[in-house]
């Protein structure tokens, strides 16, 4: 699924390509794709296209109307739309900008869990807001503070992988991420949010920037939105790969959904994380 980076260098290039067009129209293709009923789409069209913002995961196509909020899911990509054709494959929306251009939004596979939103224009998206789809969403994880980050680790005991990819505590973040900053900090991705030193909290908040900082610059090098395979990396989907610092196998812990990748050498002392969902990890 695109993370923060992804997300964030899209609406970029997406403001660069389509910011200041007259909306003219939109038409939802899928009966999934549009989650509310109000404001209504129509509400925008004649509007300009201020710009593509981003909310954690979700691309904000901001009108002075109205604003499209747009969350790609996992297979999800939000593109010019060339050709228009009636029935686009995977297609799920289609916004029409004057000039005849257009943005398509889709989704391959069978889940269709993509969709569109509608939320009053200029909503309050601080953490804590009650708009629709923004419900109990965290801030954004390259906004947060040392002292912020300190609260949120302490307001719920954990394991600090889980807590980096909850929507809840950080926005943004995902499987990725949480394997390369739990890296980057020199952490065990199961070590304990509430048991995190003053300093490794320090280290922590320090690796999120890092992490972040050098996904962005590689999405922002490119003219389109990489695919999960494309993306740098230290460990993430290189189990059995020798370790870039110390020469260590890349490690990892096989969920059904999702692998967790750690170097053991650098993150736990040399102590390998036994590979199942019941065992007990390393703090």
């Amino acid at each position: 699924m695109p993370e923060l980076p992804e997300i964030q260098a899209h609406a970029e290039r997406l403001t660069d390509d389509y910011g200041g067009l007259e909306l003219t129209g939109f038409r939802a293709l899928s009966f999934t794709a549009l989650k509310t009923f109000a404001p209504k789409p129509d509400d925008a069209f004649g509007d300009e296209l201020t710009a593509v913002g981003r909310r954690g995961k979700y691309l904000l196509l901001e009108l002075p109307s109205a604003w499209f909020v747009v969350h790609l899911m996992q297979g999800g990509r939000l593109k010019p739309d060339e050709k228009q054709a009636a029935k686009p494959r995977g297609g799920l929306a289609r916004w029409i900008f004057e000039g005849n251009r257009a943005l398509l939004l889709t989704e391959q596979g069978t889940e269709k869990k993509a969709g569109v939103w509608m939320v009053d224009a200029d909503p309050d998206l601080a953490p804590g807001t009650a708009v629709e789809p923004f419900v109990g969403l965290g801030p954004d994880a390259d906004t947060v503070t040392v002292d912020g980050l300190a609260e949120l680790l302490q307001s719920g005991s954990g394991r600090l992988h889980g807590f980096l990819r909850d929507q809840h505590k950080l926005a943004g973040l995902g499987r990725r991420l949480a394997n390369e900053i739990c890296f980057q900090a020199k952490l065990s991705p199961f070590a304990n949010t509430k048991k995190l030193t003053g300093d490794e909290v320090t280290t922590l908040h320090d690796a999120i920037g890092v992490c972040i900082a050098e996904s962005l610059a590689y999405e922002r090098s490119r003219d389109d939105m990489s695919s999960s395979k494309e993306r740098p990396g230290n460990v993430h989907h290189r189990t059995g790969e020798a370790c870039k610092v110390c020469g260590d196998d890349v490690r990892a812990v096989e969920y059904n959904a999702y692998t967790v990748n750690y170097c053991a050498t650098c993150q736990t002392d040399g102590k390998v994380l036994a590979d199942n969902t019941t065992s007990k990890f390393l703090k």
